[in-house]
């Protein structure tokens, strides 16, 4: 269920849960089950999830009504894409650029690739 690789569990659910924002299954305003429920459901220990709910909480993905529960914000959508936005150009394109040079790939055959995978996915 969980990869096998130095990002915490806890970071992990938060990424699904950004993902099923991103792709709509989660929409603005949606109430997130309890942290006993979500807990229950991936599989985890409740302090793990309350560090998942927490942790969105922080980047104001979503938000705590005392005695409710948690909800989705408003502009959930939008603080997923500048979250993954700035992980992606931070150290994972930099990490990806250090593969790229080691492998001997140039910036003409990336782009090839990149234009090749956007007809794929348009053509979907």
């Amino acid at each position: 269920m969980f990869k096998e690789n130095s990002k915490a569990i806890y970071l992990q659910i938060a990424d699904r849960i950004c993902d099923d924002i991103l792709a709509g299954t989660l929409k603005p305003g949606d109430r997130l089950p309890s942290v006993r429920e979500q807990a229950a459901a991936v599989q985890v220990n409740p302090n793990t999830m309350m560090r998942t709910y927490d942790h969105l909480a922080s980047s104001e993905v979503i938000f705590n009504r005392r005695g409710i529960g948690y909800f989705l914000s408003e502009d959930a959508p939008e603080k997923v894409r500048e979250m993954k936005r700035k992980a992606i150009f931070g150290d994972e394109i930099l990490s990806l650029f250090r593969q790229l040079e080691l492998l001997g790939v140039d910036a003409d055959t990336l782009k090839a690739r990149y234009e090749k995978f956007l007809k794929y996915s348009t053509d979907k």
